[in-house]
């Protein structure tokens, strides 16, 4: 894997590349459909404007995240972008077959060469019940106790690289290397980099064994994120793929041009994580129904505490609050989710975050 396919380059005057998760959030009164677009039209936005890679998140039975497939919408979104990198933020391996997986991001390859990031986690991006619906499995964690072994089952699939004797060796992911040895076959010179998720140090860890880029879940585990990512530097051992660490983290931020607005949007925001925490997922509500919510203490305690670690306001408070958290964390990248009830509310604010740092101009 080339180098530039994992460091991407600063723009601007921001101290690390930025780029993009997309959970695809449904709000109160719109349906995935307009989700959707939002998401080709936010990945056309930030590519204009210097963004460096896009990516999209699994997530499964949550009215309020139309993501649940992300090879699909990424197919989606390589056939309106060109320049921008696309990938999983992340696929939950343990919910699929390793042999899919490899087969689904061969065929974004091939449809956005040089470009597809394939980002894996060992969680189910779900509730139990779901998971098990999922994996076919009785318990939950039949499935993420061996992620390493899935792991090198895909990597031996996007390699076509099992030994002799392997009850796969005569198994091809397609498309891929295999159709380079075909009779005259010619393949491509790229393969999607693998990226570990994680919001602790298991991944972290195992990321740092494999000589591999670590993206770390600080939008939800900001408590972990600096233990996670010393842990990364610390045990990383240099690889064909990375001779030093390279290390993302997921930050919430959400730029308005009212500070009073951010506010009333982050509050939405916290209402619909309460629901999903408590058992009763459902749209992003708008924030006139979270304005009228009868918080009890305990949730006002969590709104309170989710709420900071969202990096919210005008568009130079998200700058100061971003430029503080790439100091504390070192981090090599960030990637920015901005959470608001309406899509126009979230395209505002990654345009207002590209002119906070002086980005390329659309």
């Amino acid at each position: 894997m080339a180098a530039d396919e994992t460091r991407g380059i600063a723009q601007g005057t921001a101290p690390v590349p930025l780029s993009v998760l997309d959970l695809v959030t449904v709000g109160a009164g719109y349906t995935a459909t307009e989700a959707l677009r939002t998401s080709v039209e936010l990945a056309k936005l930030t590519e204009s404007r210097g963004f460096h890679r896009y990516w999209v998140a699994e997530h499964h039975s949550m009215p309020g995240v139309a993501s649940s497939s992300p090879a699909v919408i990424l197919a989606h979104l390589a056939a309106h972008t060109e320049r921008i990198r696309l990938g999983s933020g992340g696929v939950m391996l343990p919910n699929h077959a390793p042999l899919v997986i490899a087969e689904q991001f061969g065929t974004l390859e091939a449809l956005a060469p040089g470009r597809v990031d394939l980002g894996l986690g060992r969680a189910p991006g779900t509730d139990g019940a779901t998971a098990a619906a999922l994996r076919r499995t009785q318990t939950l964690h039949e499935g993420a106790d061996d992620f390493p072994e899935q792991l090198a089952e895909l990597t031996r699939f996007l390699d076509d690289d099992f030994p002799d004797g392997h009850p796969y060796r005569r198994i091809h992911a397609v498309p891929g290397p295999i159709q380079a040895t075909s009779p005259g076959g010619v393949q491509s010179p790229h393969r999607p980099p693998i990226w570990l998720l994680g919001s602790s140090g298991f991944s972290a860890r195992l990321a740092a064994e494999l000589g591999l880029p670590f993206a770390f879940a600080h939008h939800f585990s900001a408590q972990n994120t600096i233990p996670a990512l010393d842990l990364y530097r610390e045990a990383f051992r240099p690889s064909e793929i990375l001779a030093e660490p390279y290390a993302l983290i997921g930050v919430s931020a959400l730029a308005t041009d009212d500070e009073k607005e951010a506010r009333r949007q982050v509050l939405a925001a916290s209402l619909n994580m309460i629901r999903l925490r408590t058992g009763r997922p459902g749209l992003v509500p708008t924030p006139e129904e979270a304005e009228a919510y009868d918080f009890s203490p305990v949730e006002r305690d969590f709104a309170t505490s989710w709420n900071a670690n969202v990096v919210h306001g005008t568009a130079d408070e998200v700058r100061a609050g971003l430029d503080d958290l790439q100091k504390r964390t070192g981090a090599d990248e960030l990637m920015i989710t901005s959470h608001a009830h309406s899509g126009a509310l979230r395209l505002r604010s990654y345009e207002l975050i590209a002119d906070a740092y002086g980005l390329p101009a659309a």
